[in-house]
């Protein structure tokens, strides 16, 4: 089974660089969109024959959303987090015989961090949810999680300690998440690769220069992890500020 997570930042700005070539190159069982920043009314002339769409979208318009566009039609839809977390559209489950599939746009905290509480109970909201998910059946959780867990997963760590993206806090609780029984897919096939981002900020040429963040994940429930065949990073796809990334997993 093949999915793939791309935060587009604008589908329809991402529309006009090239996503509908890699979305009919890539093939995908699911490909998961963040960050739409539109609703399901503006997607004129977006055809994607074959798929099963979901839109969630943000009640404030040209902010925030996701999609999920799928081959398998599944058992059941929900929005958000168990009621709560709903009105940002940042996130759809789509439940499944033998898996529950999870595409989020976790909360920025913020220049100065000005967001970080809301940002650390959507994250406690988000652990308790996958948690209790991953009890009945495996999940594939994935998205543009806003957090560069370790050293290696920025290019200026040092530079970057208690940024947005790379506090105390926001990598704590990724620490818990991980701990909780769920599996980074790409650190589990790549645990010393270096230099292998997904977000690069439009400044200073810092595309070009690699000098990236890699927080964009799939993360599943431990005890599939060995079902895991790859987990690549398409950094050459442009189109956004994000790249898309790729899970390759037998369900």
């Amino acid at each position: 089974m093949k999915l793939i997570s791309w935060n587009v930042n604008g589908l329809r700005s991402c529309m006009a660089k090239g996503f509908c070539d890699f979305f009919k190159y890539a093939d995908a069982d699911f490909f998961c969109v963040q960050e739409i920043k539109m609703f399901e009314s503006q997607a004129e002339n977006f055809e994607t024959p074959g798929y099963f769409k979901f839109w969630n979208s943000a009640e404030r318009a040209g902010y925030s959303g996701t999609l999920t566009l799928t081959k398998h039609e599944p058992m059941s839809v929900t929005y958000g987090i168990e009621g709560k977390h709903t009105d940002e559209g940042r996130v759809i489950t789509l439940e499944y015989p033998k898996f529950y599939m999870v595409n989020c746009y976790a909360p920025n905290s913020k220049d100065g961090l000005l967001r970080i509480d809301y940002r650390c109970a959507f994250e406690d909201d988000m652990r308790a949810y996958l948690s209790k998910l991953s009890e009945k059946k495996a999940v594939i959780y994935c998205g543009d999680l806003n957090v560069a867990h370790e050293e290696i997963d920025l290019k200026n760590p040092k530079a970057n300690i208690g940024s947005a993206g790379f506090s105390y806090e926001e990598r704590g609780k990724m620490d818990e998440l991980l701990a909780a029984g769920f599996c980074d897919t790409f650190r589990y096939l790549n645990p010393d690769l270096s230099d292998a981002y997904t977000w690069w900020s439009y400044r200073a040429g810092a595309r070009k220069r690699n000098v990236g963040w890699r927080i964009d994940y799939f993360i599943v429930s431990d005890y599939v992890k060995e079902r895991i065949s790859d987990a690549h990073i398409y950094s050459s796809v442009l189109g956004s500020d994000h790249c898309p990334i790729e899970l390759q997993i037998e369900m």
